[in-house]
């Protein structure tokens, strides 16, 4: 479990435990994160697909966003070639603009960099996000390459 600033918010690892719980947020959400092709494919997953990916082995660090023991996202720190990482995430619609996606990734931003001596972090951000894209940069991140579909920002830890 990580704490976050927020004494109402964690990162809570998930497990297979989490599937369902995991799955039905996803479904329950599923027009706000395909509205920019963001999460389609988890979306699209069942809830034995979910579970399975949360029980398979991984290198990743895989948490849900907890607020007053109410999963309301998901944040992922990706071991793309350690100690430079990947960053995804997402929130739940009635979860968004409260400053909750922040706090998780001030959170597990400061984790990458104290326990696993990351140096370099990494986020995608797909096209028409413009909201994700603030966030990012709020934090520090700057855009360092334009794709076709989606915006790639790095936050250099050291």
């Amino acid at each position: 479990m990580l704490e976050t600033e927020r004494p109402d918010l964690s990162l809570s690892p998930l497990t297979r435990s989490a599937a369902a719980e995991l799955h039905n947020l996803l479904q329950q959400n599923r027009g706000h994160l395909t509205a920019h092709g963001d999460y389609a494919e988890q979306v699209a997953m069942s809830r034995d697909q979910v579970e399975a990916e949360l029980a398979a082995d991984s290198a990743n660090l895989r948490f849900g966003i907890v607020l007053s023991g109410t999963l309301i996202g998901r944040i992922d720190l990706i071991a793309a070639d350690p100690p430079k990482y990947g960053l995804g995430y997402w929130l739940a619609k009635n979860a968004t603009g409260q400053g909750y996606a922040t706090a998780a990734l001030r959170a597990l931003i400061g984790h990458a960099g104290t326990e696993l001596h990351a140096t370099q972090i990494y986020a995608g951000v797909t096209r028409g996000n413009a909201r994700s894209e603030a966030l990012l940069e709020r934090l520090g991140f700057l855009p360092v390459l334009d794709f076709d579909s989606y915006r790639r920002f790095h936050l250099g830890l050291r």
